[in-house]
Order: structure tokens, then sequence, then C-alpha cells
């Protein structure tokens, strides 16, 4: 990714302390005790992320609305008695690191085939003290675990993403994909892959109304 010409900053696109985004008010409604963590989050992605090309200059100043907020709401989807989860294709750890952090009794995975990534997630998660989130390397196609809900937020189309979703969960458990104004597309599109799965429930559901702008659009469903 190209980082030069940025704006933000420089002319190598580093970002300063003083260019951070500010907090917006209603990150503490939404990351509640977490919150501290998150802002230290927001640095990590606006400074190393950046630098190391994994998160595009032009993004830091819509980093909480764009990204943190929006993919903190998808813990509402989450259910209280899951235990596991795994985040396909992490990259930066949007969501799984976000969500490790609000639901610390949460094991989560973080699922990523580049090396450069993984040092970048397992730095992140030794700094902020998430001892609930560990990272493998790996393709999901490739890897033989199953948890009990699988995250994807910008990893590929869904039909794509679908296959390789159900293969990461363990029966009954649920499949959460983040995605934008083409979810139901996506899922239409999609159709034919979700019966050929066996998966169930398939559906587009709209998180965070009144707490982020827009809600994010996640499309949801489970294996057999």
């Amino acid at each position: 990714m190209d980082k030069a010409g940025s704006g933000n900053s420089s002319e190598t696109g580093t970002v300063e302390a003083a260019d951070l985004p500010a907090v917006p008010d209603g990150a503490a409604a939404v990351f509640g005790s977490a919150l501290d963590q998150a802002v230290a989050f927001a640095g990590m992605l606006a400074t190393q992320g950046v630098e190391q090309g994994l998160i595009g200059p032009h993004e830091v100043p819509r980093l909480w609305d764009r990204h943190l907020l929006n993919c903190a709401v998808v813990a509402e989807l989450i259910r209280d008695r899951s235990r596991t989860l795994v985040d396909i294709g992490s990259g930066a750890g949007l969501p799984g690191l976000v969500l490790a952090m609000i639901r610390p009794e949460l094991k989560v995975t973080l699922l990523e085939p580049m090396e450069r990534r993984c040092r970048f997630l397992a730095e992140c998660a030794a700094e902020l003290g998430l001892d609930n989130a560990s990272v493998m390397r790996g393709r999901a196609e490739d890897t033989s675990l199953r948890a009990g809900v699988a995250t994807a937020r910008a990893v590929a189309p869904l039909d794509r993403l679908a296959e390789l979703a159900v293969g990461l969960v363990r029966p009954g458990g649920m499949v959460l994909a983040i995605k934008g104004r083409t979810a139901a597309d996506e899922l239409k599109k999609a159709r034919p892959v979700l019966r050929r799965i066996d998966a169930r429930g398939a559906e587009v559901v709209r998180v965070g109304q009144g707490k982020v702008d827009p809600a994010t659009t996640v499309v949801r469903f489970f294996a057999r």
C-alpha cells in the first residue's frame, strides 16, 4: 500500500500524536470499561498500522466511526454462552482485537496468513494486555480450528467467505460477516452456496442503531 502523500502529517504518511483522531462522545457507551484499551489501539493503528501498510493514512481521521465503533457494536450479536471466536483474515485486528477487548470472557483467535500482520497483531494483543487473544498464522481452509463464532470483515465476497467460515465453526456455530451496502446483494448471490453447505437462518442484520451512524451491517448465519 502506498503511504506517500497522505496529507496527515508528513510526506511519508507518518502520523504524529497530535494528528490522532479525538475520541467521539459515544465511544464510552460502546466500549465501557474497555475504552482505554480502544484509545491505545487507535494509537497503534494510526502509527504502526499506517507505517506497516495495514491501515491507509486516509483512514486515520475516521478510525473511530468507520473502524473501531463499527466493529465494537458487533459484540451485541454474540450470545452470552459463546466461549470461543475466530476472526478470519484478521489483518489489522478488526474486528477480532476489538471484540476481545469488549468481551474478555471470549477466547479469541486471530487467524491471519501473512507473517507481517501476525507480528502486528501479537504486538497489539501484548501491549493491550489481551490475554484472551491469540494469533494463529494460517488460512481458513487449512486449519482444523473450530469455534463457537466466526467473524470476518473485508475478507472475501460472501459466497466465497461462507464456505471458508462454516468450516471454522462447530455445529450450531454462528458466522458474522461485516458488510456494507452490498450486503443484501451478496446474500442473494450466496444463497445457492449457503444451501449447499446447509447453513441456516441467513439474514442481513443492522447493529448499533443509535450508537453508531450508520449502523453496522452484518450478514449472519448458523452452521448445521
